[in-house]
């Protein structure tokens, strides 16, 4: 589906639908941003295949998270703990916490993220960039 021109508009993706960003074998789909959302939020899907890391420990200065775990399990790294989250986990990480995610099992593991306020996917070609530079050395 085509997105909406501006977030008045009602936006419905069919599964697999969005914006998606490979990251390695990390894979974004976007399903709705800042310009979908007046800048409020964004919303994406983040799916990692079988016994791979995520994007690596960081935290957002402004930015809080909310993690839903759609499917297999995943590693979340909180703080300095790292937790096990199964299928139906919610997260919520608040800005200025180190944070990651990855997965541990022989299964794919999938998280919606709710990333407040948006404009987070501003940030993905850089990203794309740097895995892609990372699988060239």
């Amino acid at each position: 589906m085509k997105h909406p021109k501006d977030h008045k508009d009602s936006l419905v993706l069919k599964p697999g639908e969005g914006r998606v960003y490979k990251c390695g074998i990390m894979t974004a789909v976007f399903k709705a941003d800042e310009n979908e959302t007046d800048e409020k939020y964004s919303v994406s899907e983040w799916w990692l295949e079988p016994n791979s890391d995520g994007p690596g420990a960081h935290l957002h200065e402004y930015n809080d998270e909310v993690f839903y775990v759609l499917e297999g399990t995943a590693s979340l790294l909180i703080g300095e703990q790292w937790i096990r989250a199964d299928k139906g986990t919610f997260i919520r990480i608040p800005a200025k916490t180190m944070h990651d995610f990855k997965n541990q099992t022989d299964e794919r593991t999938g998280l919606l993220n709710f990333f407040k306020p948006g404009g987070f996917e501003r940030k993905m070609p850089s990203i794309v960039k740097w895995f892609d530079d990372q699988k060239a050395n």
